[in-house]
């Protein structure tokens, strides 16, 4: 099975963000060994660029785009769309969207390009988010939407941690590079 992710980057942005790009590189690793441990699931993972030109209002970037682009590019291929813009509708609070093997999720720039921790606070999180939504429902887990809101609502709104990880993927109370949702209530 392949996990494919995917920046969504605006071409005048591409040279300019790649600190970012190897960033995602990273966690997409991240998710791969994370993914392994939790769920007994094997990725290969792959990581690419989609330039983006600017267009025109009524043209607009938005997730039917993105889902076009994924049957395009084959719908047995686990696709994750990082963009640069919100989606026009979600079914996530985190400005996400899940559907069969696609995945998308609005990700923040940070101020300060080496900002590691803004990347797994603001972003990594929420690709976490909505991975475990694409997980459960491949494992056939009957709340996969709701016990996964209900979770990232603790995370959110009472003080349930998020997972923190270090650049060798392995738990940590020190700075992380990673941060994922806690998965420990998913199963009660």
């Amino acid at each position: 099975m392949i996990l494919h992710f995917i920046f969504v980057i605006k071409e005048q942005d591409v040279t300019r963000r790649q600190p970012e790009f190897q960033y995602i590189k990273e966690m997409a690793k991240f998710f791969q060994s994370w993914i392994k441990e939790k769920f007994d699931i094997h990725y290969t993972i792959q990581c690419d660029q989609l330039a983006t030109k600017p267009r025109s209002i009524l043209d607009r970037l938005d997730t039917s785009t993105m889902i076009r682009d994924h049957e395009q590019r084959g719908k047995d291929i686990y696709h994750f769309y990082l963009t640069h813009f919100r989606p026009l509708w979600t079914d996530c609070a985190c400005e996400g969207y899940h559907a069969e093997n696609f995945g998308m999720a609005y990700w923040v720039e940070p101020k300060d390009q080496s900002d590691t921790l803004h990347m797994a606070e603001k972003n990594c999180t929420t690709v976490s988010h909505e991975l475990l939504h694409e997980i459960l429902r491949t494992k056939k887990h009957k709340g996969y939407v709701k016990d996964v809101h209900d979770t990232w609502t603790k995370h959110l709104f009472e003080q349930l941690e998020f997972e923190q990880y270090d650049e060798s993927f392995q738990k940590t109370d020190q700075k992380p590079t990673f941060l994922a949702m806690d998965t420990s209530t998913l199963f009660d």
